[in-house]
């Protein structure tokens, strides 16, 4: 990829105040052979990946994606520099993933991603889908915050170009799962609202109780002094 020359070699500098966000997503999806491989035991294949959330080309900013296996694997260090930002490999076994992704301008610091490798389903599923043709996906939403960028970061970021002219989609339907976790929070805090102004009242009347009994003692205390 070409870049500007005329940015200088400390990037032009930082734009104050200027923040810039990146969402993307990164995971897994993982396919059942059907039985355990003779030959070395592997019962699935599967791809670890990162890709924009939006339809665009990140090559525009990004210069390479590192993707860090177990050390079972003979090369646990591989490298990407092209989009799809991908690794395909075979396996039995559940590891973390990290998935570190370096940007065009040395300025700018790398970007470091913890991914557990799903291959099979269990209890949480919370970020595990199973969709028919697909096998297991295994994926999750974040954004890549940027806050003030150098003016050649800048440029790179406000300059990318489209990926694909098809529809841009992903295994996840993140914005339902987005409407789900609001309502979710919204009930929370509801709830939590409710319990508050319950617990109020009971403190209310829990002082109540006590400055009555107080005003029951003090009398009590009264009579004696006269008697």
């Amino acid at each position: 990829m070409s870049l500007p020359t005329d940015f200088g070699p400390d990037s032009g500098g930082r734009m104050k105040g200027l923040c810039i966000i990146k969402p993307i997503v990164y995971g897994n999806i993982a396919r059942y052979f059907g039985k355990k491989r003779e030959e070395d035991g592997h019962t699935h294949q599967w791809t670890v990946y990162v890709k924009p959330y939006n339809n665009e080309d990140m090559s525009g900013y990004v210069k390479k994606v590192h993707f860090k296996l177990h050390e079972s694997y003979a090369n646990q260090n591989r490298i990407v520099v092209k989009p799809p930002y991908e690794i395909s490999e075979t396996g039995w076994g559940e590891f973390e993933i990290v998935i570190k992704i370096h940007f065009h301008d040395p300025n700018e610091r790398p970007v470091t991603l913890y991914h557990i490798l799903k291959l099979f389903h269990s209890g949480n599923t919370q970020d595990v889908t199973m969709e028919l043709g697909k096998g297991l996906v295994s994926e999750s939403y974040d954004e890549i915050v940027f806050q003030d960028p150098t003016q050649l970061m800048h440029h790179l970021l406000t300059n990318t170009k489209q990926l694909t002219l098809a529809r841009w989609e992903h295994n996840t339907d993140f914005e339902a799962k987005k409407e789900k976790t609001l309502k979710a929070i919204l009930e929370a805090k509801a709830k939590t609202r409710a319990e508050i102004s319950m617990l109020k009242n009971k403190l209310k009347l829990a002082k109540e109780t006590i400055s009555n009994f107080k005003e029951e003692i003090a009398k009590s205390q009264d009579n004696q002094f006269l008697v």
